[in-house]
């Protein structure tokens, strides 16, 4: 095993060393935007923050490709902050410690931010080498996409000038992806009164966690467990036998990573104390049995006495959210019906939490078919709404249409089959890429989404595989040099 440092293309590992020492979680951007912005100015390039908190760095073309067309460069500088239970990070202070395992880089404990700070390290190594052949460049480095896409939701109009995008936020190398799913954000809420807790209750703490996750475009066709909905399976069954009183519950932390882990406070009579312990474990027993394939037996689902809290949940409210939570859609809906391989319609529960006399759902819906993506976000909004709950949709974005025709497409086919023998796959993708936000504002704007291939992102078993990133960087340099004209 060697360090990060050592691997090549050291002109992308030795950038991504860098990263991997900047702290970068969604939401937490200002040491990571001073860094990028810096790193710019020490190479005499025009940088800067643009007014939606994207850093924006320009350089000109390689004297002989001033005709080129003018290319954006474009990753995001945020990593989704996931880690193992009992680890201890902080991700808005620590670096993230990254290692060689054999084929792969990954980090102990931790996701590695290989999405997409890969993309980003790529860039930059394109900014300092000054023997790339391009034409005009222009970086553009996004704020906050893991968590709503915010840094490409805040261009406007004649804040970017380019004719290509190249997008490098896909992860699997030998793939040109040319679109991508929409996406909506679902939120629920309610305010409720708590009842006082009665006498005779005894609590517990039931923690599930172990789970794979994963990012919720895609492996949500993987097959991995939720764990908010296997959760709901538990407290259902508390509630119906054994008079279960539910005090709180918490469950995932991020919208686009499928929740690993959950926990929840319930209580019941003394008497039934022991049976909700044998239920905990006969859960447990259950889950790993139906999903051995994709979990490999390593969901844990345990139980520990607790002090009993001072105040539940009232009956008709626990009843509601459960009911409602266990009924709502989760995964994959529909494949596209074309490409039957290839999901179209998507929903992934991801954040609830219920607790001090508020209640907080939140759905990220995935489609590329507006007229689905419509009907998915109804349907989950009937769902909540029959129970009392408010219902709002926000962050909705279309999906990004295919050009099958496009010059730049044609141009990086050609390109790969000359440089390693075979045809690219040309994919569409289930996520949402921020090409599809930055096009709407920029019409016309020629783009492609490509990268090195990653293993579960949005996890701590996130992954990149060593041997496809010269590939994605060769790629890269030939893309620059073969850009068409004006």
């Amino acid at each position: 095993m060697g360090t990060i440092e050592s691997l090549e293309p050291k002109a992308i590992w030795s950038n991504f060393h860098l990263l991997t020492q900047v702290p970068r979680p969604s939401g937490h951007m200002e040491k990571i935007t001073n860094f990028l912005v810096e790193f710019g100015k020490k190479l005499g390039l025009e940088s800067y923050v643009d007014a939606a908190g994207n850093v924006v760095i320009k350089k000109s073309a390689t004297s002989g490709y001033e005709n080129k067309k003018t290319i954006i460069l474009q990753a995001h500088m945020d990593m989704v902050p996931q880690k193992e239970a009992g680890i201890k990070h902080d991700f808005e202070k620590d670096p993230i410690d990254a290692y060689v395992d054999g084929d792969w880089v990954t980090a102990r404990g931790t996701t590695l931010g290989a999405d997409d700070g890969l993309g980003v390290a790529a860039i930059m190594a394109v900014l300092e080498n000054d023997k790339i052949m391009h034409g005009p460049l222009v970086a553009l480095i996004t704020r906050d996409e893991e968590t709503g896409m915010y840094g490409a939701f805040g261009i406007k109009e004649g804040m970017l000038e380019g004719d290509i995008l190249l997008n490098l936020d896909s992860e699997s190398e030998g793939e040109l992806f040319i679109g991508c799913a929409g996406g909506t954000d679902v939120n629920v809420s309610l305010n409720y009164k708590e009842d006082a807790t009665p006498d005779g209750l005894k609590a517990l703490k039931v923690t599930l966690s172990g789970l794979h996750g994963g990012h919720s475009g895609m492996e949500i066709c993987e097959g991995y467990a939720n764990a908010n909905k296997l959760m709901v399976r538990f407290l259902f069954e508390a509630i119906s036998h054994y008079h279960a009183r539910l005090a709180s519950w918490e469950g995932g932390n991020m919208r686009n990573a499928i929740p690993r882990d959950a926990d929840a406070v319930v209580l019941v009579p003394v008497s039934d104390i022991e049976s909700l312990k044998t239920l905990v474990k006969d859960s447990e027993a259950l889950y790993n049995a139906e999903y051995e394939v994709t979990e490999k037996n390593n969901i844990k689902f345990v139980a520990e006495e607790v002090d009993a809290p001072t105040v539940l949940v009232p009956t008709e409210i626990h009843d509601s959210i459960v009911n409602a939570i266990y009924a709502v859609q989760d995964g994959v809906l529909r494949y596209i019906p074309t490409i039957p391989s290839t999901v179209e319609t998507s929903s992934n529960l991801a954040i609830v939490k219920v607790a001090n006399g508020e209640v907080d759902v939140k759905f990220l819906v995935r489609s590329s078919d507006d007229t689905m993506k419509d009907f998915l976000n109804k349907s989950i909004g009937a769902c909540f709404s029959l129970a009392g709950m408010k219902v709002s949709f926000t962050g909705s974005y279309s999906g990004w249409k295919p050009n099958v025709e496009s010059p730049i497409l044609n141009a990086m086919t050609k390109s790969y089959e000359e440089q390693f023998g075979t045809e690219p796959k040309i994919s569409v993708i289930h996520a949402g890429l921020e090409c599809g936000v930055i096009g709407a504002v920029v019409p016309g704007l020629d783009m492609i989404s490509f990268g090195p291939t990653l293993r579960s992102p949005h996890t701590p078993n996130e992954g990149a595989l060593v041997a496809s990133v010269p590939r994605f960087w060769d790629f890269l340099v030939s893309t620059l040099k073969n850009t068409p004209e004006k």
